[in-house]
């Protein structure tokens, strides 16, 4: 049994990296199965609750307002929207719903409230609540884990030097506070990055260091292959080829053993065969629907019919943590401070995204 360690190196992690391919399947799959049934998938929905508008500069977002993608936004969603949207993931075999709101971080408020009585609602439905709704404050994350809520996700994109050319509107350190925010509760950390947005494989193994590196690793890692959206600065960049997926997804068994390793965006690009690989090699979550928040997702059921020939499983709720206690608010410890905390705002530029955000006014 290979044991977790959290002082790997960006030259061992190249080093397995660039192993030859078979090889490094092997030690991928032997690892895998040391710690996890090969057989089972956890199959997770993505529920865009807030869409569009965001006011960060994300040059792979095609929600953000900067960048004309003709992303059509939504407010904020009710909760009985959520709960039947909730619903029909179990109904389909989904054992988690992930909620996404396009925002830079939880504000207290109403809205927040709102997000608050989503979680409550899923966790009485008996299925792990993910959120992933920007930075957030400790007193934020104790309300969302009174709630019920299982998973918070916070990726941190890819390396801290690579993120510089990505992101120019928040800091690399307030993805690592909110992380260190999110553990002084019993919510779960859910946080990975993007391949595919022209960074070197330093940058992908420098991406796996600062996740390595976190005690304790986190408990689920999202490995998304970019999809160019047409009006945002990354559009030009080259599909993912599957191999690098295989490579990516192998080299994350391999460095963090116990963590379920998601394959995220960019499955409709790839074949059942290059899936197939993907799970072989230590991937072990999908999600699951039409849409990744907005961007193209296979359709369940064809899912389910990859499922079916692989002879795999759903895996059900609450397998690897026990389900969480739902607090209603009105027994809360803890209520809304009013916080307004100052995330950082880097002053450097990043030449890409200004011409994209040129050529959105240039359309309005």
């Amino acid at each position: 049994m290979i044991t977790t360690r959290h002082n790997w190196t960006k030259e061992e992690i190249i080093a397995i990296y660039n192993k030859p391919l078979m090889d490094l399947l092997y030690e991928a799959s032997t690892i895998h199965r040391q710690h996890h049934d090969p057989n089972v998938v956890q199959v997770s929905t993505l529920l865009s609750i807030k869409t569009g508008a965001c006011p960060e500069d994300c040059g792979y977002c095609p929600q953000a307002a900067r960048y004309h993608t003709n992303i059509e936004g939504n407010d904020l969603m009710s909760v009985s929207q959520v709960k039947a949207q909730a619903l029909r993931a179990k109904a389909s075999g989904s054992s988690r719903v992930c909620m996404g709101a396009a925002w830079r971080n939880v504000k207290d408020g109403p809205e927040f409230d709102e997000v608050l009585e989503m979680v409550r609602t899923i966790n009485k439905l008996d299925m792990e609540v993910c959120c992933t709704l920007g930075m957030l404050t400790e007193n934020q994350a104790k309300r969302l884990a009174e709630a019920g809520l299982y998973a918070y996700n916070h990726n941190l994109d890819t390396s801290e030097e690579y993120y510089k050319e990505v992101i120019s509107t928040r800091g690399y350190e307030d993805r690592i506070k909110t992380i260190e925010n999110v553990r002084k509760t019993n919510v779960t950390v859910c946080s990975g990055g993007i391949i595919g947005m022209g960074e070197s494989i330093e940058d992908r193994a420098g991406m796996l260091v600062a996740l390595s590196t976190l005690n304790p690793q986190p408990e689920s890692v999202p490995i998304n292959a970019l999809v160019a959206v047409e009006g945002t600065p990354l559009e030009d960049e080259k599909p993912v080829e599957i191999w690098e997926m295989i490579r990516m997804v192998a080299t994350t068994r391999i460095v963090m053993p116990e963590t379920q390793v998601r394959l995220s965006a960019g499955r409709t690009e790839m074949s059942r065969e290059g899936q197939a690989m993907c799970f072989f090699a230590g991937a072990n979550s999908i999600f699951a629907g039409d849409k990744l928040l907005t961007t193209p997702n296979p359709d369940v059921n064809e899912d389910m019919k990859m499922f079916e020939i692989l002879g795999l499983k759903p895996q059900k709720p609450f397998i690897k943590i026990m389900q969480p206690k739902t607090v209603e608010a009105q027994d809360s410890a803890y209520s809304s401070l009013g916080e307004k905390p100052k995330w950082t705002r880097p002053e450097h530029t990043i030449e890409r995204n200004l011409e994209a955000s040129k050529k959105n006014k240039e359309v309005l």
